[in-house]
């Protein structure tokens, strides 16, 4: 994975997953500028209508102890992305929307 990847974050203690661009990785752990994932739908809609989101993207770091597992935004066989489900709602990427 490289930076301006598009990525899920599986965390521990607690339990949370948190989708967004990874900014960097390294020993000490993880910045991520992305959301909770259980916000990514309300967000979305949101975006889609052209309101002003009231959910928006914050810049994290999640120290390495945190993290279970980091998986890239991809498809899988029909199940579309969550990059795939923004366009699909929004008409624009997610690259594109966050000017990257």
């Amino acid at each position: 994975m490289e930076s301006q990847s598009i990525i899920i974050a599986y965390l521990q203690a607690p339990k949370e997953r948190y989708w967004g661009i990874l900014l960097t990785l390294n020993q000490s752990g993880l910045t991520l500028r992305g959301m909770d994932l259980a916000s990514f739908d309300d967000w979305t809609q949101q975006v889609a209508r052209s309101e002003e989101p009231s959910i928006g993207l914050t810049t994290m770091f999640f120290p390495m102890a945190r993290i279970e597992k980091l998986i890239l935004d991809e498809a899988t066989g029909s199940a579309l992305s969550f990059s795939d489900q923004f366009l699909t709602r929004v008409g624009r990427s997610v690259r594109e929307y966050l000017e990257l």
